[in-house]
């Protein structure tokens, strides 16, 4: 290489050092946003667009609606409607750097993930190490847009959920090791897993419960949509915690749990709720978990695990 080409490899190389620490400096002095704080810019945005892309719900036809309309859930009262289709339309709204309430949603996970008070660059390793599949996470919220990253949001902006987003993105990170001894051979399996794109299926599992109106019941009770949705995402993602650690699952094992997650979702979303709110409220004996250590950094640890008896058809996989 020539002394001049080097010359200009450092120059440009310095110059993005430079827009990296100006980045950088800039996205740390970006303020965390709250997620009523967000949901309020989305109840006033321009959603028109998104609206339109809106599918409607799943329709039934023949026995398979006569069955539905009999013993199926209730309709979503009206005055929820709205909300719902909200919910649904931020599903089809993609991530847009000109929007600061968008950039702000992307830092505040970033920094209360990484417990850091620094931003970091819109593109970057960065958020591979996040779990993301690339360095834009932007690329990865097919099928559940903004409303995946909010649900996020909601996650570890929540005092009370942080704990437990904590401990499973702890789990995603760390190569935890388990030890299988078969014909004296030792095999050893790595749990670690995609946590944000893992989250982002759990969305969709989400999104798709709501669109069978398969909430609609417990909507109707609580008069709200969007709490529902989001305890919905929080017990489903406690769930898939308490298999993948309890019963040593690794990356191989996602495809079923997802599947099986989104049986549970539409079919029993209240045992999943319960099964949150035990864990709320620290009642080991309701839902078979130990109670959390106060220590903080220290694991949560799940007894009473049973191997799920549910045969499944389809796939699930990964986006």
């Amino acid at each position: 290489i020539s002394e001049e080409l080097r010359r200009a490899q450092e120059e440009w190389e310095a110059v993005e050092e430079i827009q990296s620490g100006l980045w950088g400096t800039l996205a740390s002095a970006t303020p965390l946003i709250s997620f009523n704080e967000a949901l309020q810019y989305f109840q006033t945005a321009d959603l028109s667009e998104c609206r339109k892309k809106v599918q409607a719900t799943v329709r039934r036809q023949g026995l398979a609606a006569l069955v539905h309309f009999l013993f199926g859930p209730p309709r979503l009262q009206l005055q929820l409607q709205g909300e719902r289709e909200l919910a649904l339309a931020m599903a089809q709204c993609g991530f847009d750097d000109n929007e600061r309430v968008h950039m702000r949603i992307l830092q505040t996970i970033y920094k209360k993930l990484t417990r850091s008070r620094l931003g970091c660059p819109r593109y970057g390793a960065h958020w591979e190490e996040l779990g993301f599949q690339g360095a834009d996470p932007g690329t990865d919220l097919r099928g559940t847009g903004m409303l995946g990253l909010m649900q996020l949001l909601y996650f570890v902006m929540d005092a009370q959920m942080l704990p437990l987003a904590h401990e499973i993105f702890k789990l995603s990170q760390h190569e935890t090791q388990a030890c299988v001894v078969q014909a004296a051979i030792t095999l050893v399996l790595l749990q670690n897993f995609p946590f944000c794109i893992m989250s982002v299926n759990i969305t969709r599992i989400v999104i798709q419960a709501l669109r069978e109106e398969c909430l609609s019941r417990e909507c109707n009770r609580r008069q709200q949509v969007f709490a529902v949705l989001n305890d919905l995402y929080a017990a489903a993602f406690l769930q898939l915690y308490r298999l993948w650690k309890g019963q040593h699952k690794t990356i191989a094992d996602s495809s079923f749990l997802l599947k099986e997650l989104e049986l549970s979702a539409k079919k029993k979303p209240k045992q999943l709720l319960k099964s949150l709110a035990a864990y709320m409220n620290r009642d080991p004996a309701a839902d078979g978990l130990q109670r959390p250590s106060p220590v903080p950094g220290e694991e949560i640890d799940f007894t009473g695990v049973c191997d799920p008896q549910v045969e499944l058809e389809g796939e699930a996989r990964l986006v």
